[in-house]
């Protein structure tokens, strides 16, 4: 349990550390969907960063699972379908709520910004009532 703790926290300084730094440095705010959604378009001054950026995400996922696989928690017994659904549903939501997570949650909340707040309670509200909503219609199961 403590282990635990400390993973999260150190995880959370993480993330804290290089929203901030990309934003000091490069005056850009690190959403994830933003980021993704910047390399699928035409190259730009960002391209670089943006590559960079994602790189370092996959390359840390990777190395998390060389190091420390049991920090990782057990795939999913969901359908391919149902991934599927959840991705494109969590997509659909990032643009029309002009940001994910990360871009509302981590940066938006810590820049004091109103409509982030909004955002990263509607975005929590709504998984929390998805989930329950698929626990009780399908026990979990989907």
């Amino acid at each position: 349990m403590i282990e635990s703790i400390i993973m999260a926290t150190l995880g959370g300084l993480l993330i804290g550390a290089a929203a901030s730094l990309l934003f000091f440095t490069h005056g850009k705010v690190a959403g994830i969907s933003g980021i993704v959604g910047g390399l699928l378009q035409a190259r730009t001054a960002d391209t670089p960063w943006q590559m960079l950026f994602v790189t370092g995400l996959v390359a840390g996922g990777g190395m998390l699972v060389l190091v420390m696989p049991s920090m990782l928690v057990e795939p999913t017994s969901r359908s391919l379908g149902a991934v599927a659904a959840a991705g494109v549903l969590v997509g659909l939501g990032t643009r029309i709520g002009n940001g994910c997570t990360s871009g509302h949650g981590v940066c938006g909340l810590s820049r004091f910004s109103a409509r982030s707040f909004i955002a990263t309670l509607t975005f929590m509200a709504t998984g929390v009532l998805t989930a329950t909503i698929i626990q009780l219609a399908f026990g979990g199961e989907l």
